[in-house]
C-alpha cells in the first residue's frame, strides 16, 4: 500500500493522546494503516453528516476489524479532471466544460487539481495547481480528436498523481466506449487499487452525426466497476440531462466523506473491504479491497 501521507498525519494529531497510544508504525516505506475513505447516504441519496465513530463498523475479508484512526473533517484532494473530447462530443464541448468548471470552482484553498483530454491522443492542459482560475482557463486548451483512449487516460491520469502524498482521485467523463487504448480496464482497476486511487466516472449518452448517419454512443461499460472498486461514485446520464449538477455533487461527495483506517493483515494476499454503519436506513460506499504486504517483507 502507498503512504497515508498528510492525510494520516493529520488524522493521528487530531484524534488525542488516548489514540496516540496505538499509533500506527511505518514499516519498509509501507504504511500499517488501510485508509478507506466513506461515502454515506441516505434512501434519497442525500450525503449525511454527523457520524461518529461507534456508527461504523469496518470488516476484513467478512472480519470485524478496529477501527484505528477516525476523522469526520474535511480531507484535502489531487485530483485529476480528465475529459472526453472524441469527436461524438464536437456539439457538447461547450455544456461539457461548463459543467467542468462548476466542479473546478468548488475546490477548496487545499485542494490541488490538473484538467487533462483525451481522444486520439492524451494531453494536460495543466499541471497540478491549487489555482482555479488556471484550471478554469485550461478547459478553453483542450483539442479535438476521434478514437477514444478512455483506458489510456485513465492510466496517464493515474500516472500523473503516482508521487501525490494524501488523497489521490481521477475523475473522468465520457460519452462512449474505449476504441483505441493500449491499455485495459483491468490493468488500470488493478493499477487504481495499488496506488489508492479513487475513481469517479461521469457517462453520457449521445448521439451524433458521424458524416453517414446518426450514432448513438453509451459509456464504456468498465467504468462502473473501475468507480464501485475503488470507492468512487459513477453517474450515468441521458442526453437532455444537465451536466453541472452531477459534476458538482462529485465535489460535494468528495468534501463529505469518513476517513477511516484499520490495520492490514500481514499475509500478502488480497482481502475484501466492507464498510457498514449501524444507523438503519444508510448506504455507504467505500473501496473494496487492499492488498496485504506478506511479514517481514519490505
Amino acid at each position: 500500500m502507498v503512504r497515508w501521507g498528510i492525510a494520516l498525519l493529520t488524522t493521528v494529531a487530531a484524534v488525542g493522546t488516548a489514540l496516540l497510544a496505538q499509533e500506527p508504525t511505518f514499516k519498509g516505506g509501507r504504511t500499517a494503516i488501510v485508509p478507506v475513505y466513506v461515502t454515506v447516504t441516505d434512501s434519497q441519496k442525500r450525503l449525511v453528516a454527523g457520524l461518529q465513530r461507534n456508527e461504523f463498523e469496518v470488516l476484513d475479508n467478512g472480519r470485524p476489524v478496529p477501527i484505528l484512526l477516525f476523522d469526520d473533517n474535511v480531507q484535502p484532494i489531487t485530483v485529476v479532471v480528465m475529459l472526453d473530447t472524441s469527436a461524438s462530443m464536437t456539439g457538447s464541448l461547450d455544456l461539457l466544460t461548463s459543467a467542468a468548471e462548476q466542479f473546478l470552482l468548488r475546490l477548496l484553498p487545499d485542494d490541488r487539481a490538473a484538467v487533462g483530454a483525451f481522444n486520439d491522443k492524451i494531453e494536460f492542459a495543466s499541471e497540478l495547481t491549487h489555482n482555479r482560475d488556471t484550471l478554469v482557463g485550461a478547459l478553453k486548451e483542450l483539442d479535438f480528436g476521434n478514437p477514444t483512449r478512455l483506458y489510456d487516460a485513465v492510466d496517464a491520469s493515474l500516472e500523473k498523481l503516482r508521487n501525490v502524498d494524501g488523497r489521490r482521485v481521477v475523475l473522468v467523463f465520457t460519452d462512449g466506449a474505449d476504441t483505441a487504448s493500449e491499455v485495459g480496464s483491468g490493468y488500470v482497476l488493478d493499477r487504481a487499487r495499488s496506488e489508492e486511487t479513487m475513481l469517479y466516472a461521469i457517462g453520457l449518452e449521445t448521439e451524433f452525426f458521424d458524416g453517414r448517419r446518426y450514432v448513438r454512443t453509451r459509456p464504456d461499460r468498465g467504468l462502473k466497476k473501475l468507480a464501485e472498486e475503488t470507492g468512487g461514485g459513477y453517474f450515468e446520464l441521458e442526453e437532455t440531462d444537465e451536466l453541472g449538477p452531477t459534476f458538482t455533487r462529485v465535489a460535494q461527495e468528495l468534501h463529505s466523506q469518513y476517513a477511516l483506517g484499520f490495520a492490514p493483515a500481514q499475509d500478502g494476499k488480497e482481502h475484501k473491504i466492507t464498510v457498514k454503519v449501524t444507523r438503519p436506513g444508510l448506504n455507504t460506499r467505500a473501496r473494496r479491497t487492499y492488498q496485504a504486504v506478506e511479514e517481514g517483507t519490505r
